[in-house]
């Protein structure tokens, strides 16, 4: 454990070199950690996919999480957890005998003026998916990403809303995309390459299932998501984010719908039940 001042990686980490590695971003919550289990099931199914030896157990991972946090006092915050091929002479090929290399920081985050966003809702822009074809992969290779999130800041908005070749809606830069049409029901992509298996994205499809809520997996365009009653957007930083114009024009009556704002509750309530923090 190292100050972030003193904390460095090699020159021939293939993170660096060929952005060979995955990673993890898990909510903190008065010092609790927020769904671990799913992301330390994620962070293993990625690994696997790369063949990426995992660097410790799971159950090493979540003592030295811990320990991270009580060491940096963090009360409300994002733990950050990357896991690469390690240090080699840069071939592409995988190196033998390298070791896997694994870096998990700690930051502050102000969770407290999330509800007040959620209450208002965000813009949101549609741009190009140019990503490759693993995006269930949480890689650390993230440029089209970045370049989608540079434009939806540019356009003042909060997140871009990314669209397939075949005009399909995957997901956002960095957010599960959801949509409620005329039957009421929420709406999120199926599971496949396209898309990256959110966590928030699994733990509210539990949610509404148990609310009895409508809910189900389904492919949707981006003509169907301008003619949406409501959008709304899932993921560790925004546990749930409610969209109220998208490319500049209103989604539904242009505020938050009835099915965000029950999954924003759905939501806290989970986050203090797991942690015992309240929104």
């Amino acid at each position: 454990m190292l100050p972030a001042s003193r904390a460095a990686i090699s020159i021939d980490d293939r993170a660096f070199l060929f952005s060979d590695g995955v990673y993890e971003v898990a909510s903190i919550f008065g010092g609790h950690l927020f769904d671990w289990s799913l992301h330390l099931e994620r962070l293993s199914r990625s690994l696997g996919t790369l063949a990426i030896p995992a660097p410790m157990s799971d159950a090493a991972l979540t003592v030295s999480a811990r320990r991270l946090i009580a060491a940096n006092r963090v009360s409300d915050g994002m733990l950050y957890l990357q896991v690469t091929r390690g240090a080699a002479r840069r071939e592409h090929a995988f190196p033998v005998g390298a070791k896997a290399g694994l870096v998990m920081t700690v930051r502050p985050f102000d969770y407290r003026g999330r509800p007040v966003q959620q209450r208002s809702g965000v813009a949101a822009i549609s741009a190009g998916d140019e990503r490759w074809a693993r995006r269930d992969v949480k890689s650390v290779s993230l440029l089209p990403n970045v370049l989608a999130k540079q434009a939806a800041k540019e356009a003042g908005a909060y997140e871009a809303i990314l669209i397939d070749r075949d005009g399909t809606v995957t997901e956002g830069a960095s957010t599960t995309v959801w949509m409620v049409g005329a039957d009421g029901a929420a709406t999120t992509r199926p599971l496949s390459n396209a898309v990256l298996p959110g966590s928030k994205r699994r733990r509210l499809l539990e949610l509404f299932g148990q609310s009895g809520l409508p809910v189900r997996e389904a492919t949707f365009t981006l003509d169907d998501l301008r003619a949406a009653k409501e959008i709304f957007l899932t993921s560790t930083s925004s546990p749930v984010m409610p969209v109220v114009t998208l490319d500049g024009a209103p989604v539904g009556e242009a505020r938050p719908g009835p099915v965000a704002l029950r999954a924003c509750d759905l939501m806290w309530a989970e986050i203090e039940r797991q942690t015992g923090w309240r929104a």
